[in-house]
């Protein structure tokens, strides 16, 4: 009977030009137990990363395997494009800042034109942005005229920073945060730095500028995206995290934040310290890929979108090995093109080591590289000592020829030599600062020996400081020093330097080294015990 009376409905409906279909197609389909009408989940795919630096022609070892460079990288991006068409690429600050020749060179504009290339869609600031300033900063993102390179495009993509604002306005210096819309639903990102930043770089650069409380900062955006119906919000922090591999003992300045900030954040991306991340901290997932295009997040989410929110998020952290895969041939010309630029100048032979010198520091705090530095200010300036902070050494010089684009990307910052003079007392408070951080800073010297007490507290530890000969310095006599103009300004938080009198400005510290170098022409350095602890 059912079916006879089904078949005359049936018949009724394509009387009146109606299918089943679509008649079936208006009707809601309730296949949720709350009664709620069907919906599919929108699949979104964000590839990430940090740090990179400017690295577009470094290629460098994972496991023993080649890894890095920006055209490999940019094949395993578009590789990975491929798998979902709702995909976004972010990046997590400092994409330039201590970068090799072929883009420091260029005033790092080589690396924004590549990633404009590849397709960034948003990203955020780090510490090193502010290396050359502010105004150089918004240059790079902008565009604008340098009297070096000419006039530049800038960015094609948004950079966003919910925590920088101009001290004299308190307004902001870029958007703090983005919506971008995929596949119908809209994704608001935040974006911020490290509120640390002007403790590691030159204090000049950032004076215009102040830097808020991140957790405070992303609230108050996350708030405005919320009245705008936005609640699948992503946070890009160029803030150090850490998790190990499987997820557990999560640490780090950003593992707090997560804790304080609104649950409408959904993900948390780190930065700053390089590491690797891939945790969830109170039902927010936090992410972070090394650094140097060595490695990149794929992070996968789905949005519910009726509640217009993330409702399942999961990370992977991929490693783009080059075997297996070819770089892409766009970028690849590209990086040909800024090398055959600058390759006259980092091409010059100007010494040669039989052994590797590194910046592997002993227990105690002092490498090889360190010392080699040091000493190469010291002779710049001829001063009784020399003192240069360990974040301004940025790679390993290899047992080889030394070519001057070798010593820049270990010297990258162009920061100028200061001579002055310090008290052995001032020289002994400025020690004492190492241990002032999150982390030991150990400073790299030249002139001069010291021991040091682990056990002691950290602002204390300092105990025999002599000449190389084992004469105690006088704490009350004033001797001459030779620092970068980063340290004499204070820098990393080493403010007993900023003491110093009678200074006098010399050359850049790569030029300092160079000079050395070709002096040497055949170049030693080793571990001596300069540093040593009781």
């Amino acid at each position: 009977m059912y079916k006879r009376i089904f078949t005359g409905f049936a018949a009724l409906l394509l009387f009146l030009g109606i299918s089943n279909s679509a008649a079936l197609a208006k009707q809601p389909a309730y296949g949720k137990k709350d009664g709620s009408n069907h919906h599919a989940d929108i699949s979104v795919q964000l590839l990430g990363i940090n740090d990179f630096h400017g690295q577009l022609d470094v290629t460098r070892k994972v496991g023993g395997k080649d890894v890095g460079r920006a055209d490999y990288l940019a094949a395993y991006l578009k590789q990975y494009e491929k798998k979902n068409k709702n995909t976004l690429l972010v990046s997590v600050g400092d994409q330039v800042g201590a970068s090799p020749p072929v883009s420091a060179l260029l005033q790092d504009e080589p690396t924004i034109e590549v990633m404009n290339q590849i397709g960034f869609d948003v990203a955020t600031v780090g510490n090193h942005e502010f290396d050359e300033g502010t105004a150089e900063m918004l240059r790079l993102i902008n565009g604008g005229y340098s009297e070096k390179t000419g006039d530049f495009e800038g960015a094609n993509f948004p950079y966003v920073a919910a925590n920088v604002v101009y001290k004299d306005t308190e307004k902001p210096v870029l958007p703090p945060y983005v919506i971008k819309k995929v596949n119908g639903q809209k994704i608001g990102f935040i974006g911020v730095v490290t509120k640390r930043t002007p403790e590691v770089v030159l204090p000049s650069g950032v004076k215009d500028v102040a830097f808020l409380d991140e957790a405070e900062s992303i609230n108050k955006a996350a708030a405005e995206l919320r009245k705008k119906g936005i609640h699948s919000i992503i946070v890009l922090a160029h803030v150090p995290s850490y998790s190990d591999t499987d997820g557990s003992n999560a640490s780090g300045d950003l593992v707090d934040i997560a804790k304080k900030v609104n649950d409408d954040v959904d993900i948390l991306y780190g930065a700053d310290n390089h590491a690797y991340t891939n945790t969830v901290v109170d039902g927010k997932l936090i992410v972070q890929s090394y650094s140097y295009g060595t490695a990149f997040s794929d992070v996968d989410i789905k949005i519910d979108p009726r509640k217009k929110d993330i409702v399942k998020k999961e990370a992977k952290i991929i490693t783009p090995y080059h075997d297996g895969i070819q770089p892409d041939p766009v970028i690849s010309s590209m990086i040909s093109d800024y090398e055959k630029q600058v390759g006259p100048l980092i091409n010059e032979v100007v010494g040669h080591t039989d052994t590797a010198i590194t910046r592997n520091q002993s227990t105690a705090g002092e490498s090889a590289l360190g010392n080699l530095i040091a000493d190469a200010q010291r002779a710049e300036m001829g001063t009784d000592f020399a003192i240069t902070n360990p974040g301004g050494i940025r790679a390993d010089l290899n047992a080889s020829d030394i070519t001057w684009g070798e010593l820049y990307t270990i010297q990258p910052f162009n920061n100028q030599l200061v001579k002055m003079s310090l008290t052995g007392a001032q020289i002994k408070a400025a020690l004492n600062q190492q241990w002032n951080g999150s982390y030991a800073r150990m400073l790299q010297i030249s002139g001069f020996h010291y021991t040091w007490d682990p056990d002691a507290a950290a602002g204390d530890r300092i105990r025999e400081l002599t000449l190389p000969d084992g004469t105690p310095l006088d704490l009350n006599q004033a001797y001459t020093i030779t620092l970068n103009n980063f340290l004499a300004e204070g820098g990393d938080g080493f403010t007993a330097f900023t003491g110093g009198t009678n200074r006098e400005t010399g050359p850049v510290d790569l030029d300092a080294l160079v000079h050395y170098v070709k002096k040497l022409g055949n170049v030693t350095a080793q571990i001596e015990g300069r540093i040593q602890t009781e």
